[in-house]
């Protein structure tokens, strides 16, 4: 018997493809029922009749709530009765928040607090939040409201830990290949309508995982987790020119235009800071970074004194396992969506 056996496990953001990745995990499990929770009625009717064609038998384990993290009384009238909840409702995309930064305040920042509030006073009982390795030392606006998420995670933990209820922890990752809004499937419409593939800066390195590592890193917290903790995923990566190398090489090369950095874009992500480094254990695949457990009292630092505080360097896509082309090759044939291009162009 599973610890979701029976249980009501709610996402926010649910028809993205975080969501949909969940659901071909939990859904021929023994869970109870898996609540969607998002704003697009449209994706959620997409997602409805996707599951009775595919999956009829157990479709009436779903159910669908139309509401915004925005709204404080939608999202707590969908979460009565839930025990668990994955939150990745958020805006995600760097130009887009670059140039709407109070939007992403508003869903990213706010939204997470109303989602916590509620969660604390419906009774949930473990909440995993979903951040980015855009959260550490940000300079974008989608960054930036992902690391203020981050202090509204930790900040909420520790209420509901002293409270005794519910407990919150958040989990921070790289690149989701083939995303939504994502560069892989950007690339192959470009070489399928042959066109060049559009490249920001070659020397760009990005961490590399697929959905089901996303999804397996949300079961890791939620199985491991103490209020408050931080987890991240040791992380291949690929600088962009390999990655685009890689794309090509499946589906035919239609030439490069390199279009120089959008705006807000690193030249490397970080997963973990050195600050966080220094309070990371290493649970394999995995790392945990412990919540800050000290409180305002700063009088007693200042007595005792701390003089270690970061660690010699941070966990980054330039110094973790660097793939190359071929390695990349390999790393996004793992992708259902690549599989599934490659198998339409067979059968074209």
């Amino acid at each position: 018997m599973s610890t979701f056996n029976g249980a009501t496990l709610m996402i926010t953001g649910g028809t993205g493809s975080f969501g949909n990745a969940v659901l071909k995990h939990f859904l021929e499990t023994d869970i109870g029922e898996i609540r969607i929770f998002s704003r697009d009625e449209k994706k959620q009717d997409d997602m409805r009749h996707k599951l009775q064609a595919e999956h009829s038998e157990y479709a009436n384990k779903v159910k669908f709530h139309v509401g915004d993290v925005r709204n404080p009384q939608s999202i707590k009238d969908a979460m009565w009765g839930v025990d668990y909840i994955f939150h990745a409702a958020a805006l995600k995309q760097v130009p887009s928040c670059e140039f709407y930064p109070m939007e992403a305040v508003r869903t990213n920042i706010i939204g997470t607090d109303n989602m916590l509030h509620a969660a604390i006073e419906c009774g949930v009982k473990r909440v995993v939040c979903l951040s980015t390795d855009k959260a550490a030392y940000p300079i974008n606006a989608m960054g930036i409201s992902k690391a203020m998420m981050e202090r509204v995670i930790f900040a909420n933990a520790r209420i509901a830990a002293e409270r005794g209820g519910t407990t919150i922890c958040c989990t921070r990752y790289g690149n989701v290949m083939c995303s939504r809004g994502s560069v892989i499937p950007l690339f192959i419409d470009q070489i399928k309508s042959g066109n060049p593939i559009t490249i920001t800066d070659p020397n760009m390195t990005r961490f590399l995982m697929n959905l089901d590592e996303a999804v397996n890193l949300v079961k890791f917290a939620f199985e491991h987790a103490n209020p408050g903790d931080l987890f991240i995923q040791k992380s291949d990566a690929s600088t962009i020119g390999d990655l685009a190398k890689a794309v090509q090489r499946l589906f035919g090369d239609s030439g490069t235009n390199i279009i120089g950095t959008r705006h807000g874009e690193k030249l490397y992500e970080t997963l973990m800071t050195q600050e966080e480094r220094l309070r990371s254990e290493d649970m394999g695949g995995y790392y945990r970074v412990a919540a800050d457990g000290r409180d305002l009292n700063y009088d007693k630092f200042v007595i005792n004194g701390e003089v270690h505080t970061m660690a010699d360097e941070a966990y980054t896509s330039h110094n973790t396992n660097r793939l190359n082309v071929d390695g990349t090759v390999k790393k996004i044939l793992s992708t259902d969506y690549v599989q599934e291009e490659i198998e339409g162009i067979r059968h074209e």
